[in-house]
């Protein structure tokens, strides 16, 4: 009888190493005769570097050489649009390669014998600055007179969003029916202004490079990254190389998150192996990890909604600025999700919504855990629980009054291509699981007692909300991805090899690909091997982010195996098939009125909350999270469970503990003393994971993404359950005891 692997809570094949010590990550990484690097930072939000003095540098006993932009042999990169120059400074032909536009921008790269000889040289560099206006606030940047960061570009077609006029680097909009008509006609109307912090990554591995010549003459990095084959078209354009020349070999990843889908360390190592001819390696330390990488997108909203009064939706505007920061990264697609999703699931006839990405000399916004779902997703369900309120109703009623279904457009115009049929049952498992009950008059909340034992001054509060998200690249891209299976043995299969450039960034997804590949092969999962990712053996299997990577590899392994197995039965030896998925396409929205068909695949989730507060402290006690999610089909539920668990305490962190700080374009809180991630103290007494199961159509056996949706309604619950125990709408967080005090004071 033949096993079933895929629904199998099979654990993973990379935890013994991991727990061991065993597994190396790009730190890790020595060869004999390897030289080390320390970067330059800009340390000024804005500045015009006129020259860089480096004979001191090059007189400290082990300094090898140091680079500057006149080294670098095309001085531009970007995932999106190459705005950043690798090394700022002057020589370049290129207007605007010799200015820094925030503190974290490379200046020169010094290489040394010894990581010590290379920090003194970096520091006894001389850098000559001409000092620049800054502008710092998203909304101040648009203002007229306000410092332009960055000279004209020319049009992008690819990116109809990215529109570069002054300081506005993309603009995305919905135009629906007629909002200012329907003020009129409702019961209530909720006008409120929202800020939604930024949030550092806080992975465990800061980032880090070994860059060498291998045996064919190729530039080669060891890094962590989330895209091996597009870190290799940078680099590869920036050495002024082609591609085949540069190689990315990926090893254990300590944590991404979305931070390591931009570049760091890689083009400026790779630059010095080439230049040296000998290996070259940089790590960075947790303050220049946290000085140089992007943030999640500090944003800063109004929002007007309106319903009539059985609490049917009628109208919503909203205007939302977010902090771009220095360069363009992927502001443009985080962006795209929040407009997205600042509407929420519902029926909302009459839409008017404008998001706008702004340049400003602050560390740049970039792709988080969630890509801008979060921040939308705060602003449309805070919103759901006000109207609540105002409405006397019960937040679960109110929204299943308005979810979207059978064919229900969504603002963008085009319906959910599932019809979203998971929204509705993830919102009631949350619920339940938080107390509510459905009576005759509709859904209605728990009562919320004071535990026992609870002084006076404790006040209890519960929450909800809802969440949908894309899976997949969207807006018209054609997402896909590549794999490769070798089948081989005699009469028999006796191993099978599966190449695929998917990143592991903590998920599992080695251990996925390999339930995946013995289910469609029909082998037993021992004689099963996960090639490494490495841009020498493989082909594209795109970004691991945006909740794609189970459902687009899931599928090119299916392909690859079905292809493979017909050329073993064809008696071919070995068999080897490969196969690049292409996923259903998807449309760009109309730049004008939002309309399109952005995306081929959602995934759903809910969350609830029951908190409590010391109204004389201000401390905050999580003792319940319960989380639902639609994951059309657990491929392994261990796994699921563990990014469930995860997603749900980073975002209890965003929410309470963690606020990223800046001023004047200066980072304030640059190390994790200052940047408080959650510790054991913070987490929930109790986390209920709750696993639903509606098969999507396209998905490999019915599989979803799920790995950011735990995250994204964590923040919207809080604030619900912050109001219940207070009193008080905080339209900003984090939640930290501070915050709460000055609301109950009515300090705002």
């Amino acid at each position: 009888m033949k096993k079933t692997y895929v629904g199998e809570a099979l654990p993973r094949i990379d935890g013994p190493a991991k727990v061991t010590g065993q597994a190396p990550y790009s730190g890790d990484f020595n060869m004999e005769g390897q030289l080390h690097m320390k970067l330059r930072f800009a340390g000024r939000p804005h500045a015009r570097v006129l020259g860089v003095d480096a004979s001191k540098a090059l007189a400290v006993p082990g300094v090898v050489a140091v680079f500057t932009s006149r080294d670098v042999p095309v001085n531009e990169y970007g995932l999106q649009y190459p705005d950043q120059p690798v090394l700022c400074g002057p020589g370049d032909p290129k207007e605007g390669t010799d200015i820094a536009r925030f503190v974290g921008d490379q200046i020169a790269a010094v290489v040394a014998e010894t990581e010590e000889a290379a920090a003194r040289g970096r520091d006894l560099l001389e850098v000559d600055f001409e000092e620049l206006p800054a502008v710092t606030d998203p909304r101040a940047a648009l203002e007229p007179g306000a410092p332009i960061l960055h000279p004209a570009y020319p049009g992008t077609p690819i990116h109809p969003e990215l529109i570069f006029e002054g300081n506005l680097a993309s603009r995305h909009r919905i135009r629906r029916g007629d909002v200012d008509a329907a003020w009129d006609q409702a019961a209530v109307i909720v006008e409120s202004d929202y800020e939604i912090p930024g949030q550092e990554h806080a992975f465990l591995q800061p980032e880090a490079a070994l860059a060498y010549i291998d045996e064919a003459g190729r530039v080669t990095i060891i890094a962590s990254t989330q895209w091996i084959h597009e870190d290799r078209r940078q680099i590869a354009h920036a050495l002024g190389l082609p591609e085949e020349q540069v190689r990315i070999i990926l090893p254990a990843i300590g944590g991404a998150f979305g931070g390591k889908e931009d570049l760091s360390v890689q083009i400026v190592a790779a630059l010095a192996a080439m230049k040296l001819q000998r290996p070259v390696k940089i790590v960075w330390t947790r303050r220049e990890s946290i000085i140089g990488h992007h943030k999640r997108h500090h944003v800063f909203a109004r929002a007007r909604w309106a319903a009539d009064a059985e609490g049917r939706l009628l109208a919503a505007e909203t205007q939302v600025v977010a902090d771009a920061g220095a360069y363009v990264y992927t502001t443009n697609k985080v962006l795209g999700n929040l407009l997205l999703t600042v509407n929420g699931a519902y029926r909302i006839p009459n839409v008017k919504t404008e998001v706008l990405g702004v340049y400003t000399n602050n560390v740049p916004g970039g792709a988080f855990r969630g890509f801008g779902a979060p921040q939308g997703n705060f602003i449309a369900e805070s919103q759901m629980n006000k109207l609540a309120e105002a409405l006397g109703l019960d937040p679960v009623e109110i929204r299943l009054r308005n979810l979207v279904h059978d064919g229900d457009p969504m603002p963008w115009g085009k319906p959910l291509p599932d019809d979203g049929r998971g929204l509705e049952e993830s919102l009631l498992a949350a619920a339940r699981a938080l107390g509510w009950e459905q009576t005759p008059q509709g859904w209605r909340a728990p009562r919320v007692e004071p535990r026992p034992g609870d002084p006076p001054t404790r006040r209890r509060g519960v929450g909800i909300a809802l969440a949908f998200k894309n899976v997949g690249f969207s807006f018209g891209y054609q997402e896909n991805a590549w794999a490769a299976i070798e089948l081989r043995g005699d009469a028999e299969i006796e191993s099978a090899t599966v190449f695929a450039a998917s990143a592991d960034v903590g998920q599992g997804t080695r251990t996925v690909i390999r339930q995946m590949a013995a289910e469609a092969l029909g082998v037993p999962i021992e004689r099963v091997e996960v090639a490494p990712a490495d841009s020498a053996i493989t082909q594209s299997s795109g970004s691991c982010s945006a909740s794609r990577m189970t459902f687009m590899i899931g599928n090119a392994v299916r392909g690859a195996a079905a292809a493979a197995l017909e050329k073993w039965r064809a008696e071919e030896r070995p068999a080897r098939a490969e196969v690049t998925y292409l996923a259903p396409q998807t449309t760009p929205i109309d730049p004008l009125t939002g309309y399109g068909h952005p995306n081929f695949s959602y995934g759903y989730v809910a969350l609830g909350v029951d908190l409590s507060i010391d109204t004389e402290t201000g401390e905050l006690h999580v003792a319940k999270v319960a989380c639902a999610n639609d994951v059309g089909q657990a491929i392994n539920p261990r796994l699921v469970q563990g990014q469930i668990e995860g997603g749900v305490i980073q975002a209890l962190g965003w929410t309470t503990t963690e606020h990223f700080i800046e001023k004047d374009g200066r980072p304030l809180t640059d190390s994790l003393s200052t940047y408080l991630i959650p510790t054991i103290a913070d987490i929930p007494d109790q986390l209920e994971t709750l696993i639903l199961e509606n098969p999507e159509p396209n998905g490999p056996w019915g599989a979803r993404g799920m790995g950011e949706m735990p995250f994204i309604p964590m923040a919207a619950a809080m604030h619900q359950a912050v109001h219940e125990a207070t009193g008080v709408w905080y339209n900003r967080f984090p939640f930290n005891a501070e915050r709460i005090l000055r609301g109950i004071k009515g300090i705002y």
